[in-house]
C-alpha cells in the first residue's frame, strides 16, 4: 500500500511539474492575465476536467507559479551571497544584487509575474509571503551583520526618516534585528532601488537610452552600498 501510494505521489508530482512548465511558457505569450487552465490542458493533451484535479482554479496555478518564482529567486540570491566571505559586506551586497538581475534577465516573464502589474482579480494568499521574503532576508542579514560588526558608516547627507515611518521600520526590522531606524530607512531605499533598476531593464525603459546596462547597474549598486554605509 505504501509503495503504491508513493508511486501515485511521484506521478502526481511529475504531472504538476509538467503543468507548471507549460504554464510558464504561456506566461511568455499570454501574460499572467491571459493564463488559462483549459489552454494548458489542451497543450498537454489532457481533458480540461482532468487538470482541475491538480489546480482547482487559475488562481491556484498562479499561486504555485508565484511561489516557485520567489523560491527560485531567493535561492539564487542565497547561493550568490553565501559564496562571499562573511566579513566582505559590500561583496555580499553586490553578489545578491547581481543575482537578482541575472535571474530576472534569464526569467523575464516570471519576474514580470512577481514584480510587474497586478493580475486583475487575483489576490495572493499568505502562502506566498515566506517565499517572497527569502531574498529580502539575505539582504537584511548583510545590513545587520555589518552594523553589529561596527562596519556600517552611513554618510551624513541622508535626511532622517519621517517619524511617521517608525512603525513601518518595525515591520522591516524583522529581517535586520537591532538596526536603528535611520539605517532601516536607507535599507528600504537601497532595496527598492535595486528592483526599480532591474524593472527598468526588464520592461524596456532603457531602450534607445542606456546601452551599457551592466556597467550602469554595477555603478548604481555600488552607490547604494555607499548610501547604506557599507565599507569600500
Amino acid at each position: 500500500m505504501n509503495a503504491s501510494r508513493t508511486a501515485r505521489e511521484r506521478v502526481r508530482a511529475e504531472l504538476i511539474r509538467e503543468i507548471t512548465d507549460v504554464a510558464r511558457r504561456h506566461l511568455a505569450t499570454e501574460g499572467a492575465a491571459g493564463l488559462s487552465l483549459r489552454a494548458v490542458a489542451r497543450e498537454m493533451g489532457m481533458v480540461s476536467s482532468a487538470i482541475y484535479r491538480y489546480f482547482p482554479s487559475r488562481d491556484d496555478l498562479l499561486t504555485t507559479l508565484i511561489i516557485d518564482g520567489y523560491n527560485a529567486l531567493g535561492e539564487a540570491v542565497e547561493h550568490a551571497e553565501a559564496a562571499r566571505a562573511r566579513d566582505d559586506f559590500t561583496g555580499r551586497w553586490l553578489a545578491g544584487c547581481r543575482a537578482v538581475r541575472d535571474w530576472a534577465l534569464a526569467h523575464p516573464h516570471e519576474y514580470a509575474l512577481l514584480y510587474g502589474s497586478p493580475v486583475p482579480g487575483y489576490a495572493a494568499p499568505r502562502d506566498t509571503v515566506a517565499p517572497a521574503v527569502r531574498a529580502t532576508a539575505v539582504y537584511g542579514r548583510i545590513v545587520a551583520d555589518a552594523y553589529r560588526a561596527g562596519r556600517l558608516a552611513p554618510p551624513p547627507i541622508f535626511p532622517p526618516p519621517p517619524a511617521v515611518l517608525a512603525k513601518d521600520a518595525e515591520a522591516v526590522r524583522a529581517v535586520m534585528p537591532g538596526v536603528p531606524d535611520d539605517v532601516v530607512a536607507r535599507a528600504i531605499v537601497a532595496w527598492t532601488s535595486l528592483f526599480g533598476m532591474v524593472s527598468f531593464e526588464i520592461f524596456g525603459q532603457f531602450d534607445n537610452t542606456i546601452t551599457h546596462r551592466a556597467e550602469l547597474f554595477e555603478h548604481n549598486m555600488t552607490c547604494l552600498a555607499r548610501l547604506l554605509g557599507l565599507p569600500d
